[in-house]
Parts: C-alpha cells; structure tokens; sequence
C-alpha cells in the first residue's frame, strides 16, 4: 500500500495550459441543465463539449457524414482533467488540437476554457478509431480527414 501511495505522489500533477497550445477554437454556450446540485458544469458535460468541438470540425469539412459515411470513429479512450469549474451562463471556449495521427487513429485534445481566460479550465483527449460503419474493422485514415485533421496539428 505504502508503495503505491509513494508511486502516486511521483506521478506528475496535470497543470493547466495556455491558448497558445491549441490551434483552433471553438464558442460553445453553457445551459441551465448543465449545471449540477453543486452550481457548476457537471463533470459528463465536459465530455459532451469535448465531441462537440471535434465533430462539428470534422463535419464543417467534410470529413465526417455521420448519417451516411462509410467511415466513423469509435472513442476507445478519454480523460479530462479539471483545474477551475464552469457554469452556466459562461460561453466556453473549446481550444482543438490533434496530437498524434496513427494509420487508423487519432488522438485529439480539447481544452476548455472560460470566455477570455487565458488558461483550461479543464484538459482532456480522447482517440478515435476509425472502422468501416458496417464491419467495424479498423480502416486507413480517409484523405478528407486527413485534410481536415491538418490545420490541427500545428499547435503543440
């Protein structure tokens, strides 16, 4: 027990991060329901903000048909880490990079932010796999993805 308690306190401290550390943005407005008992944005909802900012790049692109492509992404792993709550009636601004590309993966990191505040108010990513809609098999990245997923990979 002592010896994982001494492994946790060696582990790095997640800290908050600047703008300049995302390539995109995107505003995204709170609601009333997002808000939970303790009057701030419940922890499921960052998630919800996280899709948001990437699905609605990928689709402004066309990279993403969700009703009818012969490709989707399939979430296989996500974290986010909370450094200031949120609430409604803030305007959140979701800061969007891609952090690594695979043959049939993509890592993306979102930071939210609070309207004009300089650092996340919550960090996270999470990856897609790419599978073929009906098998679910992993397939290569589609080139319109890989336009899309380009302006992204600058902020690091």
């Amino acid at each position: 027990m002592e010896e994982c308690a001494a492994m946790i306190d060696k582990t790095p401290r997640p800290q908050a991060q600047g703008r300049e550390r995302y390539a995109q943005f995107r505003e995204i407005g709170t609601r009333w329901m997002d808000n939970d008992a303790y009057g701030h944005v419940n922890n499921v909802v960052y998630y919800s903000f996280f899709d948001t900012a990437v699905n609605a790049w990928l689709i402004e692109r066309g990279a993403l048909d969700v009703e009818h492509g012969a490709v989707i992404g399939l979430v296989v792993e996500t974290s986010c880490n909370y450094f200031e709550p949120l609430s409604f009636p803030q305007v959140v601004q979701a800061g969007l990079r891609v952090a690594h590309v695979g043959s049939s993966s993509v890592r993306y990191e979102v930071g939210l932010f609070g309207h004009g505040q300089p650092l996340t108010a919550a960090a996270g990513h999470f990856v897609h796999v790419y599978v073929d809609r009906v098998t679910r098999r992993p397939v290569p990245l589609p080139p319109a993805l890989l336009a899309a997923l380009q302006p992204l990979r600058q902020a690091q």
